[in-house]
């Protein structure tokens, strides 16, 4: 049985460069979406509602 710790199981990364990796990779799937002319999912903080954002720029809520 092998025991894993902490910096084998992320490879031995730190959290950081985990961090900047997994937003580096949304960041590319979002600009990928928008040439496919997908929409790309968000959060608005002030109305606190999900929604839709389309490659031409508008928005949809989407939810309750």
């Amino acid at each position: 049985m092998t025991i894993l710790n902490e910096l084998d199981s992320t490879c031995g990364l730190f959290d950081e460069e985990l961090t900047v990796r997994f937003r580096e990779s949304i960041r590319i799937d979002n600009e990928v979406r928008k040439i496919k002319g997908l929409p790309v999912a968000g959060y608005d903080d002030e109305t606190q509602k999900a929604y839709l954002e389309y490659p031409d720029g508008r928005r949809e809520h989407v939810g309750r």
